[in-house]
Formats: structure tokens, sequence, C-alpha cells
């Protein structure tokens, strides 16, 4: 076998190639003992894969046992002479040759405990020795002259901390000591000296701390009680979290690190921490790593080779292949995978081992154990064993406690004071309508959590204390993300914050980004002024006091992005909107770089109305009608499938009902809330604009049930929301994006179906009473008109002319 051939199986067999590569050189060992032996040595996939590699590099290191070589063949050697083999040879040291029974290294070299210890000048006596340690300033010593120090370590720390805290409890104070190093106690002496030439360590510059062990010893501090130790916040994120890690000589959090390690993988082009780096030394990020071919495993469900999800004793499951057994519910009476319930015996899915209603037996909150999907009985009902459900201590409920301590629901109000209380123990007027709102949550146990991860308590504890503002702008300080936006809408809809346009927000700080980025200053005012005074100014003109739809955020970006591609361009041709002449135009417009071309041409027609740009001539492109053929045999079967399928959700029936049948684009179905419908003398209406449509009795039956049954998806924070479709942020509708994809999973093209019916509807009705009853403006019913069936206008004055001939 060739030397290719040992690579490429190091990738998908390195235990087998290893084990082969021992058994040619040892022959007192049978296969089954070499493997094992190789097994418990090389560990996970990625350090055998290494192993293997090095072994077919360089088989001669088993016989000769000389390095270079990585430290996993060195305990390889070690682990088989050890189990009996002969021919196999022992390490040697790099420098004298001796056969070692532990390894030391330096680099790839191997070295005994003699010639692989350090040597430096000592500090004190000057003489050449080994490094023994290093004294308070980090230098070296030999061990012949120690940096003693006959001073009581818990003295010294308890004098520093007595300047900040007087009367601080010296016994806590050395209990924290002893807990940072139990074993160490140079390590101790090293906190102290540190602390002493720095004492604002405890006071929140603890991320300048040399050790780590200081900050461990300031959180020990501080679940001791102690008065005025403040624990440090990251420096770069100011989030107060564990922060061990050294970058740049501060100790900052795990997430900045990996903000810090970003790189674009070679593959996705993802930007993200490298999860490993192939063989050229380019970065692979964490999806490339576990979908890469070599790391796909057989998966003992399926049988076939997919990205492993999860590992058992009996071999990796694919994500595909459920560990759990497919069970018919006892409850909704599904068929999906669930387990056997401790109270009844029965079966459970997942869904209803996590569900929670009112109980038809006692008419509380609960988790669900028994009866039917339409009549649940809860656990305490299901089996009332004083045994199985003690009464809370706190509010004296029965509950199946896991321990000594309070039920979910008290914890969660403890938690929630001890977050929201200020200095004087009282919760501040403008927090108690949130603190009731999350009090008063349906699933204790979920608030816990989403209050235990994140930068949750630290944002809401700054809230309570009075450190951060309860205004928009404080929280816009913090990183961007998912969990700072869920917070602001838990305010928002708890009444603590007063609502706020979010996609313009959003839009705003995204066009501040791309203008500053861009590398010209006279590049930079013209981007600035198109996107204030023309997008954004156009867009809050449009909006008419309404909030920004995602759709238009998109447009806007893309307008904008338009403008920044085209500028780039002149500035790589040395050129400048002023400068550009038609043919320079025309040449990045024919160009492979060109993007966002029809974009594009809104940015220079603005330029040109400015004077910026002069001698240019974009045409717009006129909108002669839909783009798609229209397909009305198909919309009117998807139509009968959402009006006749009960096994679809009625929120989905509806919305597809509301495109298919009205023209209704998703982010004006989202929009709509439940004053929009209208019951009056048994007839169902629906407001898209000025004037409300009758609806069928079919679609008037489903509006009505969406009104009596909608529900929010959100957990926290849940308020009584006046939306027709609510979303999954609390006092929010359902997203016009998400809107979308629930009728894409319904087979719906939206595009397609939205102008098959907006062809239809402008065939049959004047433009003016389109607009007045679909909520669209008159211009663009004016277009659909001509495109559909010519323009009514001139067929009025046809009519008046053929009228006065006679």
């Amino acid at each position: 076998m060739t030397a290719a051939d040992h690579l490429d199986r190091a990738v998908a067999d390195p235990i087998g190639l290893i084990t082969d590569l021992v058994t040619d050189v040892e022959r007192a060992l049978d296969a089954d003992t070499i493997r094992a032996v190789v097994t418990a040595v090389v560990g996970g996939r990625a350090k055998s894969r290494h192993l293997a590699k090095a072994l077919a590099m360089r088989p001669a290191v088993l016989t000769d046992g000389r390095s270079p070589a990585p430290r996993a063949i060195g305990d390889l050697l070690i682990d088989l002479r050890k189990t009996g083999a002969s021919a196999i040879a022992a390490p040697v040291c790099a420098e004298c040759g001796k056969q070692l029974r532990t390894l030391q290294r330096k680099g790839q070299d191997w070295f005994c405990s003699v010639c692989g210890q350090e040597t430096a000048e000592c500090t004190t006596c000057g003489n050449v020795r080994r490094v023994g340690f290093r004294d308070r300033k980090g230098l070296p010593r030999c061990s012949m002259c120690p940096d003693n120090d006959d001073r009581d370590p818990v003295t010294v720390v308890h004098e520093l901390i007595a300047v900040i805290t007087p009367g601080a409890d010296r016994d806590a104070v050395a209990e924290a000591l002893r807990r940072t190093a139990p074993h160490r106690p140079h390590y101790r002496q090293r906190v102290v000296w540190a602390l002493e030439e720095n004492p604002r360590l405890l006071t929140g510059e603890g991320y300048l701390a040399p050790h780590r062990a200081i900050l461990k010893f300031i959180d020990l501090l501080h679940e001791a009680g102690v008065a005025g130790i403040v624990r440090p916040a990251c420096p770069r994120c100011r989030r107060v979290v564990r922060i061990d890690k050294p970058l740049d000589g501060q100790r900052v959090c795990r997430n900045c690190i990996a903000k810090s390690r970003i790189e674009e993988c070679v593959r996705c082009g993802a930007r993200r921490e490298p999860a490993i780096r192939d063989a050229q030394g380019r970065p692979l990020c964490p999806n490339c790593l576990v979908t890469d071919p070599a790391n796909v495993e057989v998966c003992i469900g399926c049988g076939k080779r997919r990205r492993v999800q999860n590992r058992t004793s009996d071999g990796p499951l694919c994500p595909n292949c459920c560990p759990l057994p497919i069970l018919v519910c006892s409850i909704c009476g599904r068929t999906a995978p669930g387990t056997h319930s401790r109270l009844t015996g029965l079966p459970r899915c997942g869904g209803c081992d996590r569900r929670q209603a009112h109980c038809t037996a006692c008419g509380r909150l609960r988790g669900i154990h028994s009866g039917t999907a339409e009549a649940p009985i809860c656990g305490p009902c299901t089996a009332p064993d004083a045994e199985l459900w003690r009464p809370c201590p706190t509010c004296g409920e029965a509950e199946r406690l896991r321990s000594s301590g309070p039920c979910p629901r008290c914890t969660l109000k403890q938690r929630l004071h001890e977050l929201l209380a200020n200095a004087s123990g009282s919760i501040p007027p403008k927090l108690q309508a949130l603190h009731e709102a999350l009090a008063s949550t349906e699933r204790a146990a979920t608030a816990l959590r989403w209050l235990s991860g994140g930068i949750v308590s630290t944002v809401l504890s700054d809230l309570g204390s009075g450190r951060r503002l309860l205004t928009h702008e404080a929280l816009d300080e913090l990183p961007e993300g998912k969990v700072v936006e869920h917070i602001r809408s838990v305010l928002v809809a708890s009444g603590a914050l007063p609502t706020r346009d979010e996609q313009m927000v959003r839009l705003e700080r995204h066009v501040k980004a791309l203008v500053t980025s861009h590398a010209t200053a006279e590049g930079r005012k013209i981007l600035h002024r198109y996107a204030t005074w023309h997008l954004l100014r156009r867009l809050r003109r449009r909006s008419r006091g309404k909030e920004t739809t995602y759709y238009q955020l998109q447009v806007a970006r893309q307008h904008l992005r338009a403008g920044v591609y085209l500028l780039n361009w002149l500035q790589g041709q040395n050129l400048t909107l002023a400068t550009c002449r038609q043919t320079d135009l025309e040449r990045w417009m024919t160009s492979e770089d060109a993007r966002l071309r029809q974009e594009a041409g809104h940015f220079v027609r603005w330029a040109l109305s400015q004077k910026i740009a002069r001698d240019l001539s974009f045409p717009a492109e006129r909108w002669n009608g839909p783009s798609q053929p229209m397909d009305d045999e198909a919309r009117w079967a998807t139509a009968r499938r959402l009006l006749h399928d009960d096994t679809l959700k009625h929120e989905d029936r509806l919305a597809g009902l509301l495109l298919l049948l009205y023209a209704q684009w998703p982010a004006a179905i989202s929009r709509l809330t439940v004053d929009h419908i209208e019951e009056t003398d048994g007839a169902v209406r629906i407001r898209f604009g000025a004037v409300p449509v009758e609806l069928p009795a079919p679609v008037a039956e489903l509006a009505l049930q969406q009104v009596a049954v909608r529900r929010s998806h959100a957990v926290l924070g849940r308020t009584d929301s006046p939306w027709l479709f609510p979303g999954g942020q609390p006092g929010r509708p359902i997203s016009a994006w998400a809107m979308g994809e629930r009728l894409r999973k319904l087979g719906i093209r939206l595009a397609q179906a939205r102008s098959t019916a907006l062809f239809q509807l402008a065939t049959e009705l004047p433009a003016a009473v389109l607009a007045r009853t679909l909520g669209i403006d008159i211009t663009v019913a004016v277009k659909w008109q001509r495109a559909a069936a010519g323009d009514w206008g001139a067929y009025a004055a046809e009519i008046s002319r053929r009228n006065s001939e006679a």
C-alpha cells in the first residue's frame, strides 16, 4: 500500500490503520489487544486521524522511538510496552537518548526530566540554573532562592478588603481565599501579591487580573455576601459573565474570544470562529466540519452514512433517526415518538409531555398527565398521592417537588423580585407591570430558563437597580441579537416601554453602518443625502404613521446597496458621479461586476435630479403587467382545498384564502386586527381599505373562528393582543416573512397567486372601487386595470363621444 493510500485510510479508518501498522512490527501481541490499546490512547476522531497520519508518514518511530512526533505517539509506545510489546521501542530523549517512561515535550521533541528543564539566570544569586519558580514580578529563580513572604495571606487580603468595606467578615475572606486554590498555597500567595499591587481588581477592574484565580476569588467573595466587591464585566461586550480568557492583556468572555477569532470559512463563506483547519491551514466553520463527507458515519437507525446527531452505546444516530420509540399517545391519540408515563404507565408523546392546560377536574393550569386532549387531567388529580405531590412551602400548592425548596412558580417570583428590586428592596412602579406579566406566565420553567440564559438577568437587574435607564436608547447600547429584541418586546408589551417602529430603527442603523463603510468622504456625503433625504423620507411619507414592513425595509436596503456598489465601481475606475459619462455607465451596466442594476437606476436618476451627475441617462423600466403566467385553475383548486380541508390549521386556511381571493400580500394579512372583522345583521365583513368586503359563508366562519381562538405564540409577557394573527413576540403580529413561509408550506406561490387574483379582480371592478376595497394605492389599481381590461376612463369617454355624435 502506498503512502497516499495510507493517508486516505487515515481519514476513513484511522484506528484500523494504526492497528495494522503496529501489527506489522509487533508479533508478541494479537490484533485485538493492539486495537484495544490504540482505541484507549487515541480518543476522539480528530486525535485518531492526526496520530494515524503521523504514523503513516513515518512508521519507523515504532522501532526507534525518536521524536519529532506528536505526544499521542509517545503515549501509544509507552502503553504498548506496558501491555507486553517487545518489538515496539520506548520513546527516547531527543538530547541524551535515555528511554522514557513519562513524557516532557518542547515543541515536537521528547525530553527526559533532566534535559527538559528550563534554565535561566537566577534573579537573586545570578547563577544559571534550572528555574525552580518565578517570583511575584514573574522573574526566574532557582530552587535555592525562594521568594519568601512570612506574612499571613488572609491578614493581608482582609486589610485590603477592609479599606473597601470596613467590618468585612475575616472568616468569609479566609474561606474564599482557601477555596480559590485549595491544594496550591503558592497560587494563593500569587493572588495576594496581585491584589496588593492593584486593589482595584476587587472593585470592577478584575478584567485586568494577571491570574485567573483572582476572578474565582472575586466570585467567591461575591457569593459570600462581602459588600463592596464588584464582579467585573467583560471589557468588550460589558456583560457580567465569566471572563477567564486572556485577550490583548485583558480578561474577556468566551463569546468575545470567539468574535476575535472570526474568519471566513473557505467552503461556505460564513464568518464564524473556525472549528478546524484543512490540510492547507484554511479555516472551516463548525457546520462544514460536521457535514464534511469524511466525518459522516453509518447511522445504526437507517444504515446510511450521515451526520451524527446523537451517540448511544450501540452506535451513532443521524438527525432523522429519533432514539425514542414510536407509540400511540394515550392522551391525544397521535402516533409519535414518546415514552411511558411514570404515573399511569401509559404511553405519552413529547408534545403532551410538555403541554400545559387547565385541568378539567381542578381547573388549575398544570402539566397534563392523563385524560384526553379535550378533557385533560393534571398530575395531582391523576394520582392524588401525598408522597408524590408535596405542598409547596411558600404557596401551599401540591407539586411534584424535586427538593425541599419552593415550586417553580414561587421560585420564578423570587427570582424576578431579586432582579427587578431597587436598593430599597421594592420594585420600581414602571416595572410593576413587567413583574406581574412574567410572574403570571403559564410556563414558569420556561420563564426561569429565559431569565438564566444570555444577558437577560443582567439587563433586568440593571433596569431594576437604575444602573441602566428604562429607555429604548439604553437598550440600543447592548449587543444586537434576538435576546435583546425579545427583552424589548416584553418591556413594550407590559407597558414599561413605549412602542416604536423597530423596522425603521433597524433601517437607520443599517444605513449608518453602510454609509460609514464607504471609502471616500465625497461618497459618504452622497450616500447620506440619498439615504436620509430620499429613501427614509419617502418611506416615512408612504408609511403614513404606520410601522414599516419587512418588505419595505428590504427594498430600501437594496436601493442603498445598489448606490454603494455603483460608487465602489466608479472609485475603482478613478471616477466620481460628477465625472462619470454615459459610456462609463454603460460599461458598468454590461460588466460582470454590476449588481442590482434596476435599483441602481433609482440612484442615478436621483443623482441627476440633485445635479450631482450630468449627461447621464438611465431610463426606468415601465411596468407592463405581471411577469409570471396566470394560473387561474391552480388558484381555484388551492382555494377549494383550503375551504374544505379540516386537517389544515384554520389560521393558515384563512390567510391563504385572503391571498387567493382578495389579493392580499402577506405583509397586509399579518397586520390585520380583530377590529377589521365586522359582524352586523348576520353578515361578516372584513375591511382591507376604506370599504369593507362581505365574506362568503365558509370564509366568514373561518374569520370568526380565528377571532375567537387566536392565540399568541409568545410564552413570556403574553398580553391581550389586538392582532388577528399574533406572532412569537408579545404584543406583536406575526412577521410578514413568517406569514409568507406558512403560505408557501401550503403550496401557494405567493407572487403568482396574488397576481392572478388581482388580474381577475381588475377585470371586474373599476380602479377606484378596486383601490378602496383592497386597500391598494389608486395608481397601482389603474396600472393593473390597464394590464387586465384596458382603461375604463377611455371607455367612458368613447361612450360619451358616440352619444354626442348620435
